[in-house]
């Protein structure tokens, strides 16, 4: 639980997130590719590209040749926060506040009068050449000021923010400030060095349990980066040589996944592609692996929150520590089938752990998840499976410690299995 936890405190933003995959993998000995270069693929060996340090694809080769399949896990390391615009500093000689736009779909009240910071990439300029850098200022560094009940009665129960006006955080009432000395101060470098940014706000407070037997888990972006915890310490455990283990996760998830990072691009199609044609697989051979394969979306659900269970449907409702959550959908906005149902419903028996049943309340339409956006690409069995949490996008999230176990046991299972279609 103890690396969970660092994992969580560490991964302030989509790339210090992808920072912390990839340390795991390279101590579980998996070879970096480079998607830019010549690749010599062999058997029986484990690899891992990172796609502009913002998506990682991680996949281990079977003992020899096979036509029996692969095991994709896919979740996401993005979540809804605020992004810094590039003129980012709003002063009017009183003070001085950050210039942000809204990322995804974030419960706006849930960012109000908490400590918050800034995390993320800079680009600089080192002779010839931009360089990266990532950031993250450990320090108390801003907030967002809500107005008091004296002055506006609707902020008790309850407002409609203008996100012009309302949520714009505050730096401070020193009219010298830059945030690009600011930055630059971190780094050690001259302000004059930075070309470009891309930096978000961060939440200061940590993942911690909580909870009278601290059974809860409290954090920032448990959407979803408990998933992608969860499914890539299953996948370092895993042993399975009879076919292609792969490990996947992609950004940009909140905004839709249209991005060269995101689930519906063609990148992990292409991927795919190549170490298969790397490996000396025919056109046939390919299509014949690519649908005896499983995909298994790993993207939280939402567990039934006591205070307003009528929201929910009134059968197909999960709680909080009772297990990993199969989410279906009629119109098929979650991937899961019959077919892909029943093999879960298999691996979990396996495994002895349960399996929690969601579904939207019937005039309710619900989020969308990276399976749709990647089956639309591949054309693959799959289901969406995932951890059932309170305080979906909520700047502090909940979910229970119980059911982040038994995500790692039940994809550990499926990664040591083969589908059989």
């Amino acid at each position: 639980m103890l690396n969970f936890l660092n994992f969580m405190r560490e991964s302030v933003s989509n790339y210090h997130a992808c920072l912390n995959i990839e340390e795991i993998l390279l101590k579980a000995n998996y070879q970096k590719l480079e998607d830019n270069k010549y690749w010599n693929l062999e058997y029986n060996k484990k690899y891992y590209i990172k796609h502009n340090s913002r998506s990682i694809i991680a996949f281990t080769t079977p003992a020899k040749k096979t036509l029996l399949g692969s095991n994709l896990v896919v979740s996401h390391v993005d979540s809804p926060t605020f992004k810094i615009k590039p003129q980012a500093l709003l002063a009017d000689g009183n003070y001085i506040r950050l210039n942000t736009e809204v990322y995804g779909g974030p419960i706006l009240s849930s960012w109000y009068d908490k400590p918050l910071s800034i995390a993320g990439q800079i680009l600089i300029k080192k002779e010839d050449k931009i360089e990266e850098r990532f950031i993250y200022i450990d320090k108390d560094l801003l907030i967002i000021p809500s107005v008091p009940p004296h002055l506006d009665p609707k902020v008790s129960k309850g407002t409609e923010y203008n996100l012009k006006t309302d949520v714009i955080p505050l730096l401070g009432i020193d009219g010298s400030l830059s945030l690009l000395e600011i930055l630059s101060k971190e780094l050690n470098i001259s302000y004059t060095d930075i070309l470009d940014f891309d930096l978000c706000l961060v939440n200061r407070q940590r993942a911690r349990l909580g909870g009278y037997n601290n059974e809860f888990i409290f954090s920032p972006q448990i959407d979803d980066l408990a998933s992608v915890y969860g499914t890539l310490d299953a996948f370092v455990k895993s042993k399975n040589q009879e076919v292609f283990n792969f490990y996947i996760a992609f950004d940009n998830e909140e905004v839709g996944s249209m991005t060269s990072e995101g689930a519906d691009s063609s990148y992990l199609r292409e991927t795919l592609t190549r170490i298969m044609t790397n490996l000396s697989y025919t056109y046939e051979e390919q299509l014949i692996v690519k649908n005896n394969s499983f995909v298994l979306s790993c993207d939280n659900a939402h567990a039934v929150n006591p205070n307003h269970t009528e929201l929910f449907d009134p059968n197909n409702r999960p709680y909080l520590g009772k297990g990993v959550v199969l989410k279906y959908n009629a119109n098929y906005r979650y991937t899961t089938t019959s077919i892909s149902a029943s093999y879960l419903k298999l691996l979990a028996s396996k495994a002895k752990l349960n399996l929690q049943a969601y579904t939207n309340r019937r005039d309710l339409r619900g989020g969308s998840t990276l399976g749709a956006l990647l089956t639309s690409q591949l054309a693959i069995n799959s289901a969406d499976i995932g951890l059932p949490q309170l305080a979906m996008h909520s700047s502090l999230e909940v979910c229970a410690a119980k059911d982040l176990f038994d995500l790692v046991k039940l994809v550990e299972v499926f990664y040591n299995n083969v589908f059989k279609s």
